[in-house]
């Protein structure tokens, strides 16, 4: 791609592990993702990262991704990526949908893991941070993203799961972040405390979304803390476009990769709606 961009946004449709090698070393500030989840959903689109039959390919693919991305971001760049952790599968081979949620329905489950069993843990998203760490990746900070509002499950051998994680991640030892950006108040009001590591945030649906919305409020304190105004902040997984809806909303500039012509058309809907609101 042509670099700097001539738009404030700009939205590549395609697979990520070949676009973002279009996009030139260092250039940008923050990157902040949720890629997809293994064996949890499926995206109806052929060769999708999640479907991967061994979860060491699916760490594997992402692993590749996120030095890309080490490559365009930065040295003075911040990394935020937010993952959940998943169970097996049980043997079961498909997923049909439910009246509360019907994104879960997949034609597809991944065999259980060599070395697991039916119904563990898998800890996919430790996993994955580890094998960035490894990688090469500077791992900062585990926060835990609790869902106040969180879907109840249906299971009933083990508390129901609300939370996910965000892995913040640098490419140096030193690095940009404004920690006065996303500091938090104080019960009295009166003053402000520094950020914790658990982030109480509700799930948030989008008209004509697909069924991983990423909430607004999980992305706006990662693009502050990560960026200045102007600064290029990128998604390689855009999704329905939350990263570059919030970049935009905090005077920052965005590119992001999605896969999904339609997923990419909602995003685009968007951000034409915060541009409308942004002052001249």
């Amino acid at each position: 791609m042509t670099f700097p961009p001539t738009e404030p946004v700009t939205i590549l449709t395609g697979d990520t592990r070949e676009l973002i090698k279009t996009i030139p070393d260092n250039v940008i500030q923050c990157v902040v993702t949720s890629p997809p989840y293994w064996g949890v959903r499926d995206y109806g689109h052929g060769h999708q990262i999640g479907a991967e039959p061994k979860i060491e390919d699916y760490i594997k693919d992402l692993v590749a991704v996120f030095r890309e991305v080490r490559r365009i971001l930065k040295p003075d760049g911040t990394f935020w990526l937010n993952i959940g952790n998943t169970y097996t599968s049980g043997g079961r081979t498909w997923r049909q949908e439910d009246s509360k949620n019907r994104g879960r329905a997949m034609s597809y489950r991944p065999d259980t893991p060599e070395g697991l069993k039916p119904k563990d843990l898998i800890g996919v998203a430790w996993m994955l941070a580890f094998a960035c760490q490894q990688d090469g990746w500077y791992l900062r900070n585990d926060i835990i993203w609790a869902k106040p509002n969180n879907q109840p499950e249906s299971v009933k051998d083990r508390v129901t799961v609300c939370h996910e994680y965000i892995f913040l991640m640098t490419k140096s030892e030193k690095y940009y972040f404004d920690h006065e950006a996303i500091k938090e108040p104080t019960v009295d009001g009166k003053t402000r405390k520094a950020r914790r590591t658990v982030w109480n945030i509700n799930t948030e649906p989008y008209p004509e979304a697909h069924f991983a919305v990423f909430p607004r409020g999980l992305v706006r304190p990662c693009i502050q803390a990560g960026s200045r105004e102007g600064d290029y902040v990128f998604d390689p997984f855009l999704g329905s476009g939350t990263v570059a809806e919030v970049a935009l909303q905090l005077h920052r500039k965005a590119i992001g990769i999605e896969a999904k012509p339609d997923y990419v058309e909602l995003a685009k809907k968007r951000v034409a709606r915060v541009q409308t609101l942004l002052p001249v």
